[in-house]
C-alpha cells in the first residue's frame, strides 16, 4: 500500500537596516543649506542700502529651512524605527528554519514520501486519498483509513509506478455506506528553507519552492525521517 502511518510530532534570514538613505538625506539637506547661504548672502550684498530688506524676513526663511531640515531628519528617524521593527518581527521566524510546516498550499514531490494530515469524517465508515497534479487532473486515488493520524504519501499512480516530479494537491474523500458525505483539501508537512520580509508581511519559503504567508502555517514540528 502506498499510504502508510506517521507519527505526529511537535514541534530567518533577518533583514538588514540600509543606512545610504539616511546619509544621501544628509548630503542633500548639507548642500541645500549652502545654497541657502549663497543666496542669503547674493541677496544681502545687492539690497538697496537706501530701503534694505526687513530683518523679520531673514529670520522667517531661516525659521523656513530650519522647519524643512528638522523634517527630513524626522522622516529619516521614522523610516530607521520602521526598518528595525521590521528586522525585530522577521527575527522571531529564525528557529522555523529547518523545521516542518504544516500548509494546504501544493506539495513538491521529488521521489521522496510526503508526510500528509488528512482530517476525514470521523462518522464516516471509509476514506479516499485523491491526488491532483498543478493542473488540477486527477492522477491517483486510493483508499486510506478513517483517521486524523498522519500517513506518508509515497507518490505512486494508478499502476503503482512512481508519479513524475512536480507540485501535487490531496483531497480526501468521506464515505458512509458507499455514499460520498464530504471531501476536504489535505495538508502536509513541508521543511521551511527561508522566511522572508515582502512588503510589510513575513512570507515562509518551502522546500522545493514554494512560498506561503506565515499566517498559514497551521503546525510546525522537527524533522521525522520516513519510516
Amino acid at each position: 500500500m502506498d499510504i502508510q502511518s506517521a507519527n505526529s510530532a511537535n514541534g530567518t534570514n533577518a533583514g538588514n537596516t540600509n543606512s545610504s538613505g539616511n546619509r544621501g538625506s544628509d548630503t542633500t539637506i548639507n548642500s541645500d543649506f549652502q545654497t541657502f547661504l549663497t543666496l542669503l548672502t547674493t541677496q544681502l550684498e545687492n539690497q538697496d542700502p537706501l530701503n534694505p530688506l526687513d530683518s523679520s524676513e531673514f529670520a522667517v526663511q531661516l525659521a523656513t529651512f530650519s522647519s524643512v531640515e528638522q523634517q527630513v531628519k524626522t522622516n529619516d528617524l521614522l523610516r530607521d524605527m520602521v526598518s528595525g521593527l521590521g528586522a525585530s518581527g522577521l527575527s522571531q521566524y529564525a528557529g522555523w528554519v529547518g523545521m516542518e510546516a504544516r500548509v494546504s498550499a501544493p506539495a513538491d514531490f521529488r521521489g521522496s514520501p510526503i508526510t500528509l494530515a488528512p482530517d476525514p469524517d470521523p462518522a464516516s465508515d471509509a476514506a479516499t486519498l485523491v491526488v491532483r497534479d498543478a493542473t488540477g487532473r486527477e492522477v491517483a486515488r486510493e483508499a486510506m483509513p478513517v483517521s486524523s493520524e498522519t500517513v506518508l504519501w509515497a507518490g505512486a499512480g494508478p499502476t503503482g509506478a512512481p508519479l513524475s516530479p512536480g507540485l501535487y494537491t490531496f483531497e480526501v474523500e468521506s464515505y458512509n455506506q458507499g455514499e460520498l458525505t464530504s471531501t476536504k483539501p489535505v495538508d502536509h508537512y513541508a521543511l521551511v528553507s527561508e522566511a522572508r520580509s515582502v512588503d510589510g508581511s513575513v512570507q515562509i519559503a518551502l522546500q522545493g519552492g514554494s512560498v506561503v504567508p506565515a499566517t498559514e502555517i497551521k503546525a510546525l514540528r522537527q524533522p521525522v525521517e520516513p519510516l
